[in-house]
Order: structure tokens, then C-alpha cells, then sequence
């Protein structure tokens, strides 16, 4: 099946100036070329093709770019959802100077009484 040119991409390929349609034709890939050197499609209905060809192109590229930014919005009011959650998270108590002390004294009071546990030595083993 080949792609016909709609009227309004020819009308569009009249008003172009000779650098635009120039730039136009270089920008052809595919069996388009090859198409115009064949003769099967006169100057003007490749360039009308072309230009369809990348109208169509850009429309799907701000399509996705839209749905990236919808994305990315997302996630940054997921991670700013999370972030206040964590602010609002109350901070574990920290223990005042006479609760450490208390701690520090019962430690001392237990190696006084010899409670401390000692790691027993080995000796290796000679026997062969």
C-alpha cells in the first residue's frame, strides 16, 4: 500500500521556501527516497509525505513526554508524601544525664562484684 499525501501537507509544501524543502529532503529515510529517485512520486508529494511523516512523529513524541512529566510528578509527591511522614514521626527519647549515670554505675557496681564474664583460653592442639 502506498501513502498518499493528504491536500493540506501540499498546500504546506508550496509555501516552503527552497533551504526548507532542501532541509526537508534530507531529513527522508526509508523507501521515500528511493521512491522519488524511481520517479513514482513527483518532488512535491515526497515532501508532503515527509512532512506528514514528521508531524505525525512529533505529535507521539508530546505524548510521551507528557506522560513522563505526569509520571515524574508522581513520584515527586510520593517522595514528598514520604518525606512528611517521616517529619512527623516523633524522635526516640534520648536518656537525660542521671538515667546515663544510673547505667554507668550499675555496670561498675556488677565488675566490682566480679560478675564479668572472662573468655576462656585454648590451646592448640599438638597432637599429630
Amino acid at each position: 500500500m502506498t501513502k498518499v499525501s493528504s491536500p493540506e501537507y501540499l498546500a504546506k509544501v508550496k509555501t516552503l521556501s527552497k533551504d526548507e524543502t532542501e532541509r526537508l529532503l534530507s531529513r527522508m529515510t526509508g523507501k521515500l527516497p528511493r521512491r522519488l529517485e524511481k520517479d513514482k512520486l513527483s518532488r512535491e508529494e515526497a515532501l508532503a509525505i515527509q512532512l506528514e511523516l514528521e508531524d505525525e512523529q512529533l505529535k507521539e513524541w508530546r505524548n510521551m513526554m507528557q506522560e513522563l512529566k505526569k509520571k515524574d510528578e508522581l513520584k515527586t509527591v510520593a517522595k514528598s508524601a514520604v518525606a512528611a511522614k517521616a517529619a512527623v514521626k516523633p524522635k526516640a527519647k534520648t536518656k537525660t544525664s542521671s538515667q546515663t549515670r544510673a547505667a554507668v554505675q550499675t555496670k561498675s557496681a556488677v565488675k566490682a562484684k566480679g560478675v564479668v564474664k572472662s573468655k576462656a583460653k585454648t590451646e592448640p592442639n599438638t597432637d599429630k
